[in-house]
């Protein structure tokens, strides 16, 4: 057998010797983002959400960050935080379904709808109604009324809510709020994506997966523990890295709160949206303690964004900076995979900056493809661009597609090219203050 002979041009070797270089250059800031998501989403910290003070966890956590690091507290009275208050819908123990005595799992078969009351019952009659053939608004009304006369011994399994809701004109996640006290079932088909509710309503209403029902339903067993918080006290996580022009302001912000647990058994880690997005935000807090810039640069740490953007909602109506002094400010959520780049929200509101990113990246080639996007009222950076404030929101591209469902873990992210939005970000912050 006669070996083959390889021949290396040097280009080639210099080639493949910067490639590794950078990959080994790259390797320690995903390891180490990494590891803050594997922080965030462990269960000591509830899923971030309601139950089990998880967003008390969450808060904490941000906030020791914040200080490691060395950064100043930039919330009220000389803390990290600026705390405020609003109303949730929580399932803190209790959650059962069974369907002809096969018992259904939490999370994975079916969801409960968020403002869900408590109800108890067991082997209930289920009654299968077609919503097809409710025609108009008389003979939904004329329904409803006939659900209310009866003793709640029964469960209804609603087909074609779709078709109804278009009907009637309600907004399919809206339908809840249209049910009368009783349990409902609502075959889905496909993704189950749950949700944070600040209402609660007098029906039980499970969205379970079509394909793990029965062909012919006949009894129904449900016990479900809801809580109903007034009042529940979140915090905004708020720290700053002073520049040599004090009251000049770059933003970056992240939330850190996710959906917690419906139910004991049920968790949703919240990798994806939103600990890759803290993370990658604790890296740049990292890296900007250590190189200080002309403007003061400024992190927030959201909460509230789950369950309607409450936290930036409440800082914008309340800013611990002047709102005019913030020269730019840039959302991060869901960064855990930009395999095919990022994606930038407002882009299209703020086309100079849009196009500073784009000739940074093609100078670079920190990322594959940089997408342009519209206003969109989808994260944090929404009410900072409707007070005035010039604001991108950036999310990666790829990923596995888990979102709002207790598959977001830590373990299915990939991180590939989260370096690249790393350095991206860094070089459009000294270009922003050139």
């Amino acid at each position: 057998m006669h070996k083959k002979k390889y021949f290396f041009s040097i280009p080639f070797i210099v080639l493949q010797l910067v490639c590794f270089s950078t990959s080994l250059l790259a390797q320690p800031e995903i390891n180490w983002i990494r590891t803050k998501v594997s922080e965030l989403c462990d269960p000591i910290r509830f899923g971030r959400g309601y139950v089990e003070n998880g967003i008390e966890h969450g808060a904490k956590y941000m906030t020791r960050q914040f200080k490691e690091m060395g950064l100043k507290p930039l919330g009220e009275k000389g803390t990290y935080s600026q705390s405020y208050y609003f109303n949730v819908n929580t399932f803190p123990d209790t959650m059962v379904l069974s369907i002809n005595n096969y018992y259904l799992r939490a999370g994975i078969d079916y969801l409960i709808d968020a403002s869900s009351s408590s109800f108890y019952e067991n082997k209930m009659n289920i009654s299968t109604i077609d919503l097809d053939l409710i025609q108009d608004s008389t003979e939904w009304k004329y329904l409803k009324a006939k659900w209310l006369k009866k003793n709640h011994k029964e469960a209804y399994c609603l087909l074609h809510t779709d078709s109804l809701c278009k009907r009637m004109n309600i907004k399919t996640r809206k339908l809840a709020y249209e049910l009368p006290e009783g349990c409902f079932i609502i075959p889905q088909h496909g993704k189950l994506t749950w949700t944070v509710s600040t209402q609660d309503v007098e029906a039980t209403v499970f969205y379970v997966e079509d394909t793990v029902l029965p062909k012919h339903l006949n009894k129904a067993s449900v016990a479900v523990h809801a809580r109903y918080l007034g009042g529940y006290e979140n915090q905004n996580i708020i720290a700053k890295v002073p520049g040599t022009i004090p009251d000049s302001f770059i933003v970056f912000t992240a939330h850190y709160d996710h959906l917690g647990m419906m139910g004991s058994n049920a968790l949703f880690p919240g990798a994806s949206d939103n600990a890759s997005g803290s993370a990658t935000m604790l890296y740049l807090a990292k890296y900007f303690a250590r190189h200080p810039q002309k403007y003061t640069v400024v992190f927030i740490a959201f909460s509230g964004e789950e369950a309607g953007l409450q936290g930036s909602d409440y800082f914008v109506k309340h800013p611990l900076i002047p709102l005019k002094n913030i020269k730019f400010l840039t959302n991060i959520d869901i960064m855990g995979d930009a395999t095919d780049g990022i994606t930038v929200v407002n882009a299209t509101e703020y086309s100079k900056e849009f196009s500073l990113l784009q000739q940074i990246n093609i100078e670079k080639h920190y990322l594959p493809q940089i997408k342009s996007r519209g206003k969109a009222a989808n994260s944090d950076h929404y009410h900072f661009s409707e007070a005035g404030v010039p604001a991108f929101f950036i999310y990666s591209n790829s990923g596995k597609g888990y979102y709002h469902d207790v598959f977001d873990k830590a373990a299915t992210l990939t991180f590939r090219n989260v370096d690249g939005v790393l350095r991206l970000l860094i070089d459009f912050t000294t270009a922003l203050q050139q």
